[in-house]
């Protein structure tokens, strides 16, 4: 480490405006911060309300508030994703754009070493004028980055993008398994979507990470090596890891009251947890079907979703005569729950998610038995990892038009909760031997200093 601490860098990071990309940037930052690295992080007011408290090292990090200029089409003041359903995205791409300028002028005062950044493709383009090395720091797979954001996908200019196109891994794609077809494939139309002002979804981020010195992937070699190589030959830079970075337990932090003392009712490894993340937000009818396929598992549960589209409240949304049905064993979360907290409590014993890269990491360091229910092209591909290649998950199979049936539901998380399972015991006994590598002494550390190192000898070059 000494080679480390004689040299400390000051890093601006500006992540995409969504809880699942900035949350990861700032345990990042934490993790360079405890290293004694300086950060300013980029971030609208709103985002610093979200993320505030994750910051564990005030007088090393700073938020530097940038102002999110209106954008026709979007409601007045909205400053992040959580805000807004995922149809208007590419509309909030437009106003995070046109921060450049008030972005340029911050890092031609401050000139920071690095600047670390996801969909901001424009970024190097300012970084280069100040002598800024900077660094495209994605926070989802990288199968997802390896099988549709990369040149050798050469796809046409002249017309939207095919799903037959889709169905075909691109050349030299490493990983028979993680593949999408058919319907799945369709997930990953957005591509051709517009992302901004003159950009697809495609253009932008493949942009992104052209224009990059070198790209960063949270994600480590023991799962996804060959992709990151692939990536890397892609590109032709260096692909630097940074490992699951996820926060360790903290003593000062603690699981609120309400929900400790609700658990605590319960046998250990009896619960349910769902959560789908900070954007899905499903139609009532789905809604509904799920929490159902919850009541009829029999089983405890804690369910955390956003308010259907459609409903003013949750209360509105539930099905008729549920609460009084589950009451006692069974609740719905109006509000933000402390995800990883409420993974770590005994008495949790399934985690239903949608396979989002967070939800993804803190599923597989936990030892909770996983079910996924994934949304979008990134989390198939996640879900594709977890139950194909690790095996240590099941997904919720979907009927017609992508419905999930609360008998699938019930049956999937039955499946790995059952006591005679022997599905549910092969799976367990795969999660353990990768809890084993990913839990390691010095695992998470070991990656953090090695990408500490990376940065400073790509600031020499």
């Amino acid at each position: 480490m000494a080679e480390q601490n004689s040299s400390k860098l000051h890093i601006a990071m500006y992540p995409w405006l969504a809880t699942g990309h900035a949350t990861p940037f700032l345990y990042l930052s934490n993790e360079l911060a405890k290293r004694g690295h300086k950060i300013t992080f980029f971030i609208p007011k709103k985002g610093q309300l979200q993320l505030q408290h994750l910051n564990h090292f005030p007088k090393l990090i700073t938020f530097n508030i940038v102002q999110i200029p209106h954008v026709e089409g979007l409601p007045l003041d909205t400053e992040t994703a959580s805000e807004i359903p995922i149809s208007l995205n590419h509309l909030l791409v437009i106003g995070m754009n046109r921060t450049c300028d008030q972005v340029e002028k911050a890092l031609s005062a401050m000139k920071p070493d690095i600047v670390l950044y996801d969909t901001a493709h424009w970024l190097p383009q300012i970084a280069r004028r100040f002598g800024i090395k900077t660094v495209c720091y994605n926070v989802v797979c990288a199968a997802s980055l390896a099988i549709a954001l990369v040149p050798a996908r050469n796809f046409p200019k002249d017309r939207p993008i095919t799903v037959e196109e889709l169905s075909q891994p691109p050349p030299g794609y490493p990983s028979p398994k993680l593949v999408l077809r058919g319907h799945e494939a369709k997930t990953l139309l957005f591509l051709s979507m517009p992302w901004g002002e003159g950009l697809t979804f495609y253009e932008s981020i493949t942009t992104a990470m052209k224009e990059s010195d070198a790209i960063a992937i949270r994600t480590s070699k023991e799962i996804e090596e060959s992709l990151c190589d692939y990536i890397s030959s892609q590109y032709k830079k260096p692909v630097l890891l940074t490992g699951p970075v996820l926060p360790k337990e903290s003593n000062q932090e603690k699981l609120e009251e309400p929900w400790c003392k609700w658990l605590d009712e319960f046998r250990q490894g009896s619960v349910i947890f769902c959560a789908f993340g900070s954007q899905i937000m499903l139609e009532k009818s789905q809604f509904q079907e799920l929490l159902l396929g919850f009541e009829i598992t029999g089983l405890p549960f804690l369910v955390s979703l956003k308010t259907p589209q459609g409903c003013e409240t949750i209360e509105e949304a539930l099905p008729e005569g549920f609460e009084e049905r589950v009451k006692g064993r069974g609740v719905v979360s109006k509000g933000w729950v402390q995800q990883p907290l409420i993974l770590n409590h005994s008495s949790v014993g399934c985690f239903v998610n949608h396979c989002g890269f967070g939800s993804m990491w803190e599923s597989l360091m936990s030892d909770k038995q996983i079910v996924l229910i994934p949304h979008l092209g990134d989390q198939l591909l996640s879900t594709k990892l977890l139950v194909e290649e690790l095996e240590v998950a099941v997904e919720v199979k979907r009927g017609e038009n992508n419905w999930v049936s609360k008998e699938n539901l019930s049956e999937s998380i039955k499946l790995v909760m059952d006591k005679d399972s022997e599905v549910g015991d092969r799976l367990k006994k795969n999660h353990k031997k990768w809890m084993d590598v990913l839990a390691k002494p010095g695992f998470m550390d070991g990656y953090i200093d090695s990408f500490v190192q990376s940065l400073q000898q790509l600031r020499k070059k």
